[in-house]
């Protein structure tokens, strides 16, 4: 477990796994892992170092807005580039997701 703490609140996290793997939660894992999701108390958390239809978190860097959750700054995508990975990757939940995320979309370009 690793603990992380911004300016109001601290959380822990643990990697889920399958129960039969034999994966250590270390340095090194994290080091020359690609893609992982932890358990938190606030919920999963996706660290994804890469992406279909996205690239690398290079490739992706320019395309990601900076969002403050309980005083921690995260980088994610941008809802345009979000919405393209999604229909990129094609699994059911992200098909699930793409309705929501066009409406949304949609709103904003008429607030400007």
């Amino acid at each position: 477990m690793w603990s992380c703490s911004g300016d109001r609140r601290s959380f822990t996290v643990s990697a889920r796994r399958p129960t039969r793997s034999t994966l250590r939660w270390d340095r090194r894992t994290v080091e020359f892992g690609l893609n992982f999701t932890l358990t938190t108390e606030l919920g999963l958390i996706d660290l994804l170092g890469e992406i279909t239809g996205g690239g690398t978190y290079d490739d992706l860097l320019p395309h990601t807005v900076v969002l403050d959750f309980f005083g921690i700054h995260c980088r994610c995508l941008d809802l345009d580039t979000l919405i393209r990975t999604k229909r990129a990757a094609g699994r059911p939940k992200d098909y699930e997701a793409l309705a929501e995320l066009e409406a949304i979309r949609e709103e904003k370009e008429r607030e400007h």
